[in-house]
């Protein structure tokens, strides 16, 4: 069974960007435009990993993944963010909110598809 990503970026280029590339990869992919749409999502479903932006209007993705973390359902699911600031203060911020990963943007399809494998890796029980 192909393993479900919810990808979280306020930019439609850039999600459509990361649904082509993780459904290449053989994943299954779940797309919100804000931190909203993400939390509603993961009211019905716990995907296998999520993927979040941190410039979002309204909610960040900072908040955003402080409060993935503090929902039993998604405490251990694998948080990687992705984002145009890639500078280290905003790399600590996402760390110290939970995220497991940080790589800044844009990347590459080959180490997008490689990151998601080895974190749900890792993640397996």
């Amino acid at each position: 069974m192909k393993k479900q990503v919810l990808a979280v970026d306020d930019e439609i280029g850039a999600l459509t960007l990361i649904e082509i590339m993780l459904q290449r990869g053989g994943f299954s992919v779940l797309k919100a435009r804000d931190a909203k749409e993400a939390l509603s999502i993961l009211e019905e479903t716990t995907p296998d990993m999520i993927i979040l932006d941190i410039m979002m209007p309204g909610m960040d993705g900072i908040e955003l993944c402080k409060r993935i973390r503090s929902r039993p359902e998604t405490q251990h699911t694998p948080v990687l963010i992705l984002s145009a600031r890639g500078d280290s203060a905003s790399i600590v911020r996402g760390i110290q909110a939970g995220a497991d990963d940080y790589l800044p943007k844009p990347i590459l399809h080959h180490d997008l598809v490689s990151k998601v494998q080895s974190m749900l890796e890792v993640s397996a029980p």
